[in-house]
């Protein structure tokens, strides 16, 4: 049973825009902002990893038409590299990053649920489950309805932002007198490059998760259209809606305010909503992480599918279910391993651990434009690779410099999986041709 092209470009939309903007929004800008000390120092940061990240999506999406198939990162190595370092990734991607990153957003949610719905505090213990669990089961039932709460969620997230823009503007809370000077640094700042460096950082993980769209290229409708304007488009609507965001943010509360990350939160709420601000706030970073819980869900299994379907995973994860059409199993080993992670509750260790090798991924990825079997012909190459690939090296650069630790424990976690490979798929012989009847004319 193949997969069936039932996405179109809404939903591939939604996979970019969803796995952006998720808490980092509502929780980067005021770090940011604060250690930068400068309004335009902060638009600047944004606008240049908007600028590299958009790089990478014109990388990605010339990817998507050449191999239009699901498992994004994982096709793309293999076609490029071969069968070792695709295994790799997609180890990294089923141990610690995808399980990794789901929990954490699930635990990131638990409190504006809470905050929300007035609930005890002892039920911040299984509300995270509770989420990974549900949105399992919607995953598991059926791609189009998944992808319609999907694509709903992450249009109301957009629209839930916009809105909070609009409003600060109208209700007349919001003052361009608190961005100026635009270039003077305020007191207190942190030192230039330190600030830029950590700023820079966490724009990148703000912008993170763009690149799952190209997981689900196997089931995307007319993907020589519809991947590039996905990825496009969606990298364009982030760095737009960050920007319009960050600058309300300090048009409602000045730099010399922010005390903290999540004081930051409650004290835009209270200035835009009065005492029900932080209900307000609640209900827009719940949505916004759900969007992003989402996308991953949906995403991340088309990986440990593709790879079964290679042969080089545990073939029970490259089935279909008979009934839904869903890569069932692979849904299922995702969510496990979220909740596994969950028991053990190191979510920022575990991220830590992976961002320095989700990052050379990414740059691995985009070289394999250089190793194409026909040269790629387009005005944006070899200068867009170029960019994207320098761009993360700095950024990996600056993790190496800022905290070595969690970036090497990292490295040798996604190492162990060579072993792993040699011990059960070693003897597997995986076509790295696409079949003709998976790519669509």
């Amino acid at each position: 049973m193949e997969q069936r092209r039932q996405m179109g470009l809404a939903a591939a939309l939604s996979v970019v825009t969803g796995e952006s903007i998720a808490l980092g929004i509502f929780l980067t800008p005021a770090a940011m902002a604060r250690s930068l000390g400068s309004p335009l120092l902060l638009a600047a940061v944004w606008c240049g990893m908007g600028f590299m990240t958009l790089c990478g999506a014109i990388c990605y999406s010339e990817l998507a038409i050449t191999y239009p198939l699901t498992g994004g990162e994982y096709v793309y190595l293999r076609q490029g590299y071969g069968t070792r370092l695709a295994f790799l990734y997609g180890w990294m991607s089923a141990a610690v990053m995808d399980p990794g990153i789901a929990a954490a957003l699930a635990v990131g949610a638990a409190p504006y649920v809470l905050s929300l719905f007035g609930l005890p505090s002892r039920a911040q213990i299984v509300i995270p489950a509770v989420i990974l669990i549900g949105l399992a089961l919607l995953n598991y039932v059926g791609t189009r309805l998944s992808r319609r709460v999907m694509t709903t969620a992450n249009l109301l997230k957009i629209a839930l932002l916009i809105c909070l823009v609009i409003w600060a503007s109208i209700s007349k809370h919001a003052t361009v007198a608190n961005l100026l000077p635009l270039t003077e640094r305020r007191p207190g700042s942190e030192p230039l490059f330190a600030a830029v460096a950590g700023a820079i950082i966490s724009a990148f993980f703000s912008f993170g998760g763009w690149w799952e769209a190209a997981k689900i290229a196997g089931e995307v409708r007319n993907p020589r259209r519809n991947m590039p304007l996905a990825f496009t488009g969606g990298v364009l609507l982030v760095t737009a809606v960050y920007l319009l965001v960050s600058a309300s943010f300090l048009m409602v509360v000045p730099l010399e305010k922010i005390v903290s990350n999540t004081a930051f939160v409650a004290q835009f709420g209270e200035a835009l909503f009065g005492t029900t601000g932080g209900k307000v706030l609640s209900a827009c970073v719940l949505l916004c992480v759900l969007g992003g819980l989402m996308a991953i869900t949906m995403a991340a299994p088309r990986v440990y599918y593709a790879m079964a379907k290679d042969g080089a995973f545990f073939a029970p994860f490259g089935k279909l279910h008979p009934r839904f059409g869903t890569p069932a199993n692979a849904v299922l080993l995702q969510t496990t391993l979220a909740l596994l992670v969950l028991c053990f509750g190191a979510f920022n260790r575990i991220l830590s651990f992976i961002i320095f090798s989700a990052v050379c991924f990414l740059a691995l990825s985009v070289t394999t434009l250089f190793r194409m079997p026909q040269p790629v012909r387009r005005w944006w190459f070899p200068a867009a690779p170029i960019v994207f690939l320098l761009g993360c090296t700095i950024i990996n650069l600056m993790i190496l410099m800022h905290d070595p630790i969690p970036a090497l424990v990292g490295l040798v976690i996604v190492l162990c999986g060579d072993p792993i490979r040699r011990v059960f798929f070693a003897k597997t012989t995986i076509n790295t041709n696409p079949l003709p009847e998976q790519i669509p004319s």
